[in-house]
């Protein structure tokens, strides 16, 4: 009994002093490395835009005025509507210029009697003169009567005819057609009274013009660069033109630049361009202030950065990157323009960089990380595609996982015959 107990003791012994080696071995996990989501650096063809301040200005401007003097009698339009060309706007009161047009037509029906007496009587005189009947000044003086009675009827045609054009502009109508503003003059007000009085304004504002101004220096430098071939023109006709409004949303339609001005604004140092937009919905309107975006080159060999991964400081501007002992380390770069989502860098980085997006709050310079690839979610979405390099991992896991089980039941058999033992 007492051998039997002995060796029970002994037995306990052994596989408490195997469990402790087992947990020896085992060795502690390692820190785990913080996690950094980079995009690896890659040159790309870029438009170069510049945003520049500019202006609204309507496509075509009318000033309509009284063109004759009278009281207006009526307002026959609706302050703020749409107008369309020849459209009725005022009555001025019509009498006295029906009755100057019936005067014209009177005396150019006088003239036209005086012409026909006058040339009946150069037709009798003309046999006459060759026979020596009438004297040759007679004669002389029935041609002279007949060109004056021709020129009266002329002149009284042209009276009838200013005396019409008097009478149609008693009836003001649009110029052009667009948006009418406010009236400027009510009824009963006398007007065009020793000058053409403002009546109203109409303006056309589909299409839009877009003025806008560029720094000369600016303008320079995109040239110089041009020229060195860091930057290629873009192609004069197909210039777009993308607008930002006040409350910095993207207008919905693209225009196209019409024009750079030849000279430099000596006050200002500036350049003038325009540009025209169309506005079919009329939401533009004149003189609001907005910005625009100019592709005026394009850069062959652009590198862009996601605009969180550049972070700005008092030194100027910095990323960091990951080099090639997976450690963080901070490099200053220069970014000169923003292009959609992403800053465009001219100095700092290289092709094959790899930068920091995501993880900058866990990084520290000079310190090991876990790099990941990042994954722009702004990007459309690819389906998973299985492919047998994928699976190959897992089932190469599986059978570890089974050689593991199969190692711990052999353990386990082993240890229960040394119990029974």
């Amino acid at each position: 009994m007492r051998s039997i107990s002995c060796l029970k003791s002994v037995g306990a012994a052994l596989i408490a002093v195997s469990l402790l080696s087992a947990c020896g071995d085992k060795a502690a996990p390692p820190a785990q490395l913080p996690e950094a989501a980079y995009v690896t650096i890659a040159p790309e063809k870029r438009a170069v835009e510049n945003e520049l301040p500019g202006r609204l200005e309507s496509y075509r401007t009318a000033e309509v005025r009284a063109r004759v003097p009278g009281i207006v009698l009526k307002r026959t339009f609706e302050e703020g509507a749409f107008v369309k060309q020849g459209q009725v706007l005022f009555k001025i009161d019509p009498r006295s210029y029906q009755a100057s047009v019936q005067n014209a037509k009177a005396a150019l029906s006088r003239a036209e009697a005086n012409k026909v007496q006058a040339d009946l009587k150069l037709k009798r005189y003309k046999p006459l003169v060759e026979i020596n009947a009438i004297s040759k000044q007679e004669y002389d003086d029935a041609i002279a009567a007949a060109k004056q009675a021709s020129a009266d009827v002329e002149a009284a045609k042209a009276t009838l005819v200013n005396n019409k054009l008097n009478l149609e502009y008693a009836t003001v109508t649009a110029p052009i057609s667009g948006r009418i503003g406010r009236a400027m003059v009510t009824e009963g007000a006398l007007v065009g009274q020793n000058e053409a009085t403002l009546l109203a304004t109409i303006q056309q504002i589909n299409p839009i013009y877009l003025n806008l101004t560029q720094s000369s220096a600016e303008l320079l430098k995109l040239r110089q660069m041009m020229q060195s071939g860091a930057l290629k023109d873009a192609e004069k006709s197909g210039l777009k033109v993308t607008m930002v409004m006040e409350d910095g949303s993207i207008y919905p339609h693209t225009g196209k630049l019409l024009f750079s001005d030849i000279s430099v604004d000596p006050t200002t140092g500036e350049l003038a361009l325009r540009a025209l937009f169309p506005n079919p919905d009329n939401m533009l309107l004149p003189g609001m202030f907005v910005r625009a975006r100019l592709e005026q080159a394009v850069n062959e060999n652009a590198i862009t950065v996601p605009q969180q991964a550049v972070q700005h400081t008092n030194d100027g501007s910095q990323v960091i990157v990951i080099n090639q002992e997976n450690k963080a380390e901070i490099r200053q770069v220069k970014t000169t323009s923003a292009i959609g989502n992403r800053w465009l860098v001219t100095e700092g980085l290289q092709p094959g960089d790899r930068v920091i997006v995501e993880g900058l709050q866990k990084v520290r310079p000079g310190s090991p990380v876990n790099p990941v690839e990042w994954v722009d979610p702004m990007a459309p979405a690819k389906a998973p595609a299985e492919t047998p390099a994928a699976a190959a991992p897992a089932t190469e896991a599986g059978s570890k996982a089974a050689d593991g089980g199969a190692a711990a039941g052999a353990a386990e058999g082993q240890a229960q015959t040394t119990q029974a033992k």
